[in-house]
């Protein structure tokens, strides 16, 4: 891991932007995120009493992919139509998951919503990862993949990125994102979207 190259980027983002996210050209970038409102509603949508409804599960988490500004505008018609075109049983099945790795056992919740996901070859990364990341937004982390691939080739971390996603990686990711989040100032890590924006913006990943 290389450390002097957190700590450069970091360094250099802050002599750019005084404050860190709260320099008003990052309040700007920010504003069309609405991190906020997203964080608000995903933890209304989810909430364990929720997943009573599977229908109104479901249909939460569609809107919260076509409304996410960090899905790309490809994967929201395609991951819509591929859930409307689901059996009951189908929908169910993404329900218990999801419930699963929000409220229960994690890694099966996980494999449960991508093996369903890779039958309907819809299993990306994203897509994989964005409710968890609005739901716990201090703890997991949304895997876009050129920054992740960034940030494991500036930083030199020993782990291997594969477009398929396993768990196996999600959790050495998310722990790696959360160890380096504590050795950079406060200011760039209101959240781990903001503090994976920052290494976005920092180590390559931006705009790609």
């Amino acid at each position: 891991m290389d450390y002097k190259r957190l700590k450069k980027a970091e360094k250099d983002f802050l002599k750019r932007y005084p404050g860190g996210f709260a320099h008003p050209e990052m309040l700007e970038i920010g504003k069309k995120h609405k991190m906020d409102k997203m964080v608000n509603q995903t933890k209304e949508w989810f909430a364990k009493a929720r997943f009573k409804d599977t229908d109104e599960i479901v249909n939460s988490m569609v809107k919260t992919v076509t409304q996410s500004s960090m899905v790309s505008l490809f994967e929201k018609p395609k991951f819509r139509d591929t859930v409307k075109e689901m059996t009951p049983g189908e929908r169910e099945s993404l329900a218990k998951g999801l419930k699963k790795l929000l409220h229960g056992n994690e890694k099966k919740g996980f494999e449960e919503v991508l093996d369903l996901l890779v039958d309907k070859k819809m299993a990306k990364w994203t897509l994989m990862t964005v409710v968890q990341n609005y739901y716990r937004p201090d703890k997991e982390v949304f895997v876009k993949p050129s920054t992740v691939k960034s940030v494991i080739q500036e930083l030199g971390i020993d782990l291997l990125y594969k477009p398929r996603p396993s768990w196996e990686f999600y959790e050495a990711y998310r722990t790696i994102i959360n160890d380096i989040k504590e050795r950079v100032d406060p200011s760039l890590t209101d959240s781990n979207a903001a503090f994976c924006g920052f290494l976005m913006f920092t180590l390559g990943g931006w705009g790609k």
